[in-house]
């Protein structure tokens, strides 16, 4: 069994893209400029931001965080949303889900420009992606794409299981990797809350990317001996540490593993590639402002 290390290829990604970073301030280039709206004071939020900020500094990225009450109207939100996307100086900028009830998500992410929409999430963005064009990857679908190409895991010709249908993860990730290329090539099923029979599916899974938010949902019965285990899941489980909970994801990873080829931890697997693959799409997004 491999473990599949994200934190390891997430440090190796940003060694890469420091190094890309130093060569533009050597050429007196405008090095990119990723900026944060967080909504609120929701302490996972606050965390995952403070993490992005912390990255952009280690790569020699500009960082904003533009932090905003809880009490923020969608007009307010809407109306820092134009500066950012008219501001030139910001390459790209991400708005930290999720967001206070009296706002609209849906409405938020449409009026992100999509050259700034670093996270992917805009419906043209999404299009592009579906289309195979040039276009930003969501982060975490991004991040698996690439754990499997650094570790060579063959997709050609397998049957990949999806499990969890969220815009974020699920979705995009049955559309890579049914996808022309590498990764990708492979037969997929998407399976979901809905879906009967799911451990004769996953059972017969060359590869199961699971992205459903229960802790310990797949279970080693449920996985064929050889299978490569892509654990999305992160969960925070509540117990008598002094933290006062530990992260999980949805693999029962002591029985799986013993099972598996390949398999990614929980945590140090998925969650270190999303912020990795975050910078990326902000490095591309300056490369491409250049050019224009």
């Amino acid at each position: 069994m491999t473990l599949l290390d994200g934190k390891k290829v997430s440090n190796d990604i940003k060694n890469e893209i420091k190094a890309e970073v130093d060569k533009m301030k050597a050429n007196g280039e405008k090095v990119p400029h990723l900026a944060a709206i967080i909504v609120g004071n929701d302490g996972a939020s606050l965390t995952y931001v403070g993490s992005k900020v912390r990255a952009c500094e280690r790569v020699g990225f500009e960082s904003t965080m533009v932090r905003m009450s809880n009490t923020t109207s969608e007009v307010e939100l809407l109306d820092k949303i134009e500066k950012l996307n008219t501001n030139d100086d910001i390459d790209g900028f991400i708005i930290q889900l999720p967001l206070p009830p009296q706002i609209n998500t849906r409405k938020v992410l449409m009026a992100v420009h999509p050259d700034k929409d670093v996270d992917g999430f805009h419906p043209m963005n999404f299009g592009k992606m579906a289309l195979d064009m040039s276009t930003f990857i969501p982060a975490t679908p991004f991040g698996i794409l690439e754990l499997l190409d650094r570790y060579n895991v063959e997709t050609d010709g397998k049957h990949t299981v999806i499990i969890g249908r969220s815009h974020i993860v699920g979705r995009p990730m049955s559309i890579l990797m049914g996808r022309k290329g590498f990764p990708g090539n492979s037969t997929v099923t998407l399976t979901h809350s809905h879906t009967k029979n799911i451990t004769q599916i996953t059972s017969q899974a060359d590869i199961i990317i699971s992205a459903l938010g229960v802790p310990g949902f797949l279970k080693a019965e449920m996985v064929k001996d050889d299978a490569v285990i892509i654990d999305v899941g992160i969960t925070r489980v509540p117990d008598d540490s002094p933290k006062g909970y530990y992260i999980t994801g949805d693999v029962d990873f002591e029985n799986v593993s013993k099972k598996a080829s390949f398999i990614t931890p929980v945590p140090g697997g998925v969650g270190p590639m999303t912020i990795a693959m975050l910078l990326k799409n902000t490095l591309l997004a300056r490369e491409r402002h250049n050019k224009k």
